[in-house]
């Protein structure tokens, strides 16, 4: 049986998806206003997949841009619920429940207002554990494949009249840019619902109890808030198996946004033998040391961390502020079958100038 969501549930999920969010996953305050809006208009209920018939309709609901605090963005909650009748609508079947591409500031709750209003439960399934930059990267493994998909997005400036509607089909890789694209006209920051597909494929491609995760670490963090911030950081590494692989100042962020509604940079953090470079597109990907050695890669969790323990997106982290970095290495992670699909990381390998897939192949 599901769990119906409550209000303690929203600080959790944002708390919890912030350190999964890798610096990007969205804004902590439109998590927590997504979260409040869909606990007090409605009870959404959060299912796991064994309660899930296979044949029922399961989207992915996603908000699509770079929110790093670079650009004009406008996002209302009914977004979320619009793209979902939209898809509904060109499906011709009801949804029966939203899975998220990625946990996050506010990912981790994309699916709960449409839950509210809608009645689509909110599935305990994710597309990717760890926040990314594409849409292909939470695709379940169908990147590549030459399925025709339905994808929706709705949003937008309404001041700037950049608000748009949309409703595209065609194979997930060409229609998925049409969607970035959209984001980008209309302010930087657009919600979608897209892909609908059987729960039976669900069940066999997606990270499985990746929200509950989400919400276990954020219950852990709210236990430590009151012994300080040495606690919180120690409370997340023994939740999750992660570690701290390095800290200091920050000495430079080269983040800007594209036209492809990206945030791309280099975070520099402490000197000496001690340098992390953080590669980041709208998310941490990567982590060299001093040496350029790699030793952090997608798909591991990378997360910047205040002294208090608190998660900060890549646009928040100025130079001169004293951070963690933090690290769950990908083997004590659920990962889905986008991690390993080959046709994902060219895109970002070449906007970021790096290697992912040896690593995020290795073994499969």
């Amino acid at each position: 049986m599901g769990r119906i969501l409550t209000l303690k549930d929203v600080e959790a999920a944002v708390k919890g998806g912030s350190v999964f969010a890798c610096g990007g996953g969205g804004w902590a305050g439109h998590g927590r206003e997504l979260g409040t809006l869909a606990v007090t208009i409605g009870r959404p209920e959060l299912v796991g997949m064994d309660d899930v018939p296979d044949d029922a309709w399961i989207a992915t609901a996603a908000a699509i841009g770079a929110p790093g605090g670079l650009t004009d963005w406008e996002m209302q909650g009914m977004d979320y619920v619009k793209a979902v009748q939209l898809t509904q609508e060109a499906l011709g079947a009801p949804i029966y429940g939203l899975i998220i591409g990625q946990n996050g500031m506010s990912s981790t709750l994309n699916a709960w207002l449409p839950s509210a209003v809608l009645g689509t439960k909110v599935i305990d399934a994710v597309g990717d554990v760890r926040a990314h930059p594409t849409g292909d990267m939470g695709s379940l493994g169908l990147a590549n494949s030459p399925q025709q998909m339905i994808q929706s997005a709705v949003g937008g400036k309404r001041a700037s009249n950049a608000y748009i509607e949309l409703v595209v089909r065609g194979a997930t890789a060409k229609v998925s840019p049409i969607l970035r694209k959209a984001s980008d006209m209309s302010g930087g920051f657009i919600a979608s619902c897209r892909n609908p597909i059987r729960a039976a494929y669900v069940r066999q491609h997606a990270a499985l109890g990746g929200i509950s995760m989400a919400l276990a670490l954020g219950e852990t963090i709210i236990a430590a808030e009151g012994r300080g911030g040495a606690a919180v950081v120690d409370a997340i590494c023994k939740q999750t198996g992660g570690s701290i692989i390095g800290s200091g100042k920050v000495a430079r962020n080269t983040l800007r946004y594209t036209d492809e509604a990206f945030d791309i940079g280099v975070i520099e953090v402490g000197e000496g033998a001690h340098k992390r470079l953080i590669h980041v597109m709208n998310e941490h990907m990567a982590v060299d040391d001093a040496h350029g050695a790699r030793i952090a890669s997608y798909p591991d969790v990378i997360t910047t961390l205040d002294m208090q323990g608190n998660p900060l997106s890549a646009g928040q982290v100025r130079e001169g502020m004293e951070v963690l970095v933090f690290h769950i290495h990908k083997s004590a992670l659920p990962l889905s079958s986008s991690v390993s699909d080959p046709a994902v990381y060219p895109p970002v390998e070449k906007a970021l100038g790096i290697n992912l897939a040896n690593y995020a192949l290795e073994g499969k």
